[in-house]
């Protein structure tokens, strides 16, 4: 039988916190800062967290149910 594979634009997007829930770095912080607030900006460096609808979904692409 053939290994079954991670995705792999999954497993660099997505990392599986202590408590189990899955992370990833939000969107909109990588040019055009200048016009973006230092509120909006600082809100960005926060890791985000995959909703439930699409938990199991990830999870699947991770392998890891």
């Amino acid at each position: 039988m053939p290994k079954v594979k991670t995705n792999s634009s999954a497993k660099k997007r997505f990392k599986v916190t202590g408590t189990g829930k899955i992370a990833y770095q939000k969107s909109f912080k990588r040019h055009i800062l200048t016009k973006k607030s230092k509120k909006r900006k600082r809100n960005l460096n926060k890791q985000g967290l995959v909703a439930a609808p699409n938990r199991d979904f990830v999870m699947r692409l991770l392998r890891l149910k």
